[in-house]
């Protein structure tokens, strides 16, 4: 069992920036991909960015291409995302996840955290 927690989200102007962090309850480097994604009221979970187990390929959505970066830290089994650039529509709760299938697909991931609410005012 694996249980994440997530952190960083806040309310921000268009323009500018946050991090959000997810804390991993146990190893999940070598086992689990990670990602992150997000759901705005109305509109189904879609994949936002997501990491390789060992950290060496990442996917992201179209829509945040060259905005947000997303990272690990295996020493302190977390998994970050840098958000630049953040614009009204990035307004989301974000949640991130857990899997053993690589991609962006949100039925692909098995642990989820319980998320974390992104508001960019225009």
């Amino acid at each position: 069992q694996v249980q994440l927690m997530e952190s960083g989200g806040g309310s921000v102007q268009a323009g500018g920036s946050l991090r959000l962090s997810c804390a991993a309850s146990r190893v999940t480097s070598g086992t689990y991909h990670m990602g992150w994604f997000r759901q705005a009221p109305g509109k189904e979970r879609e994949g936002v960015a997501v990491i390789r187990t060992d950290g060496g390929k990442t996917i992201y959505a179209d829509s945040v291409k060259g905005r947000f970066t997303i990272s690990q830290d295996n020493a302190k089994n977390t998994v970050y995302l840098q958000m630049n650039s953040l614009k009204p529509e990035d307004t989301a709760m974000y949640y991130c996840a857990a899997g053993v299938i690589f991609g962006l697909r949100a039925e692909w991931y098995r642990y989820w955290g319980q998320g974390t609410q992104v508001t960019v005012s225009s």
